[in-house]
């Protein structure tokens, strides 16, 4: 079985994200589609579908197809998310990965800032020094 293309209208936002990044650049992925900086993936979208790939499905708690990205998140983020419940979902791998399944209406605005900063828990501090990130209030 072919895995699925990743559909344009999900791929088109993401790219716009990550390919703006410093050092960033997307790959095809084993399964999917991946962005990496300096040989470290931040970001991986892909489908899900009838329990394949295994951990993807088992992660999400699904057997439905849905369109799954997977990011790295850092401190009280990384907690929030993981507990936090559906679309979120905590993987079985990697300490800092969060999953989140692209259904319904996506507020890609919110994707744009998790990705970010799933760049910056993985970029070199020169890189992440470039990136313009929203400043918190506090």
């Amino acid at each position: 079985m072919t895995p699925p293309e990743v559909p344009l209208e999900i791929l088109t936002p993401l790219r716009a994200v990550c390919l703006a990044l410093p050092d960033g650049y997307e790959e095809t992925a084993w399964v999917g589609k991946r962005w990496c900086v300096r040989k470290r993936t931040f970001a991986h979208v892909l489908q899900v579908d009838r329990e394949w790939p295994p951990a993807y499905a088992k992660a999400a708690g699904t057997t439905e197809p849905v369109y799954v990205l997977t990011f790295r998140s850092s401190g009280q983020e990384l907690e929030t998310l993981r507990v936090m419940g559906p679309p979120f979902f905590k993987p079985s791998w990697g300490a800092d990965v969060v999953g989140m399944m692209l259904t319904g209406r996506v507020d890609w605005a919110e994707v744009g800032e998790l990705l970010t900063e799933s760049y910056c828990v993985l970029a070199p501090k020169k890189l992440v020094a470039q990136v313009r990130r929203p400043e918190v209030s506090g």
